[in-house]
């Protein structure tokens, strides 16, 4: 029904924001990721774009800082068991391309590390979603490959941090490695990349 609201922003949380336009108020819920992208502009005009959910007994607006992340958000709410709340702290804790990444590379674990998701629904969510994202993204082989492979290089890399490594160089490292060979197993990755750290 509603595409965008354009206006002053009066008040912001990281749970809401109160955008004035044409006189009224209007309180919308968003998630920590369209926070940080208008946290700085109290005062001044933001364009959200809307999800506006109607039911008998309650009326809400969610905002978004971009169209992506309201279609993720539209993805997400269409898998039986997620509801607006559940899809709203999916995004707080992922961004949407972490999101996205975890879901492709059917990372079950990533999922059900945010709160309220647990195993079946995280697996819903990979089972519903993992074609239609791809789809989407129209995203290419190395880049399908690399989101396979998030699981792996997450992995490595708290193990590379465990053993006392700084968080910028395991980064740099594990860079270097996965550009050379994506496909490589996790024991590889940790090898290689104690060669180079």
């Amino acid at each position: 029904m509603y595409e965008y609201i354009s206006g002053r922003l009066a008040e912001l949380n990281p749970a809401e924001a109160i955008i004035e336009a044409g006189g009224i108020g209007y309180k919308i819920l968003i998630s920590l990721g369209t926070f940080s992208e208008i946290e700085h502009k109290t005062g001044s005009d933001v364009k959200l774009y809307l999800y506006h959910l109607l039911r008998e007994d309650n009326e809400e607006l969610y905002g978004f800082a971009d169209k992506d992340e309201r279609a993720l958000f539209m993805q997400l709410i269409s898998v039986n068991g997620v509801g607006c709340g559940t899809a709203r702290m999916m995004l707080s804790s992922l961004s949407s391309e972490e999101l996205q990444n975890a879901i492709i590379g059917q990372d079950v674990r990533k999922i059900k590390s945010i709160k309220g998701i647990g195993t079946k629904t995280a697996e819903r969510i990979i089972l519903e979603l993992k074609d239609k994202i791809v789809k989407g993204e129209g995203r290419s082989a190395a880049g399908l490959a690399t989101a396979a492979n998030s699981a792996t290089r997450d992995e490595a890399f708290n193990a590379l941090i465990l053993l006392g490594f700084s968080k910028p160089n395991v980064e740099k490292a594990l860079e270097m490695v996965l550009k050379e060979n994506p496909q490589i197993s996790l024991e590889n990755l940790i090898k290689n990349s104690l060669k180079i750290l």
